[in-house]
């Protein structure tokens, strides 16, 4: 049986076609031309192709510190998904009971979203001058991404842990167990993918944060504020092909994050059908 469709339909759809082409055009252009040859410029049409932007990466640049930016954002995307799953379970565990002072605190925990990031950047760096500590990426920097990554972390463990029955908890308690043992052999592997979830959130905003990195960084930039500076003084292609690179290694993080929640789903179906 065929379905008409009607007009709503098809408005959806161009809306839906062009929101991927303003989404993937510029990724597109920006990947093709990190392909041009050794005398390619940073515009159309392309003059050869190789890969030599790439190896260019490798080599010692006279404006900007590739390696450097990128180890440094990887060391703070992973601290910062570290604490915020952490801190998203335990917020989560807490608030599965009612408390005194529970409502204002968690719109208190909410209320960085919607604080103007460069605002929270900015109040951080001069709180650390005010105190006489010099800001830095593994401290000022890392405390400004938690006031992004741990709301978003907190308001998703709370969905979690809404739809989840407390049956299985009390079904293992009446066997036996112990809080801790119900904690780490029921509840902690139900919501692990969730928390996989949370982490690999974590992770890629902390990675590509820019405003609230802005003031807070110190001296030595992370990749993105990198990227930002080296657009001023890099005239070629290279700058491209570092885009390539850092948008690859985004994906590599969401597919093997997908695969480990796919893996994890399909070992706790296998579990529960030889239970």
């Amino acid at each position: 049986m065929s379905e008409t469709r009607g007009l709503e339909f098809w408005i959806l759809a161009l809306f839906f076609a062009l929101f991927v082409v303003f989404l993937y055009g510029p990724l597109s252009a920006i990947v093709i031309l990190s392909f041009q040859g050794p005398d390619g410029g940073l515009t159309f049409p392309l003059n050869g192709t190789s890969l030599h932007w790439f190896r260019n990466l490798t080599e010692r640049q006279a404006v900007g510190d590739f390696g450097g930016s990128f180890r440094r954002s990887l060391a703070l995307g992973i601290g910062v998904m570290l604490v915020t799953v952490v801190v998203s379970l335990l917020a989560g565990l807490a608030f599965r009971r009612r408390f005194f002072g529970a409502t204002p605190l968690f719109y208190l925990s909410v209320a960085s979203l919607v604080v103007p990031s460069i605002i929270v950047s900015l109040g951080i760096g001069v709180m650390y001058q005010q105190v006489g500590l010099r800001p830095a990426w593994y401290s000022s920097a890392f405390g400004a991404h938690l006031t992004w990554t741990l709301p978003f972390g907190v308001l998703i463990m709370f969905a979690v842990f809404n739809r989840f029955s407390p049956a299985y908890e009390e079904a293992a308690r009446d066997l036996g167990a112990s809080a801790w043992q119900t904690f780490l052999h029921v509840l902690l592997p139900m919501i692990t993918p969730m928390l996989v979830g949370v982490g690999l959130f974590g992770f890629t905003l902390s990675y590509d944060e820019f405003a609230r990195s802005l003031m807070t960084s110190g001296t030595y930039n992370t990749l993105p504020l990198e990227i930002y500076g080296m657009t001023t003084n890099v005239t070629t292609p290279v700058l491209y092909a570092l885009g390539t690179v850092t948008t690859l290694f985004s994906f590599l993080v969401i597919v093997a994050t997908l695969g480990a929640i796919l893996w994890l789903g399909r070992r706790r179906a296998r579990g529960q059908g030889t239970a």
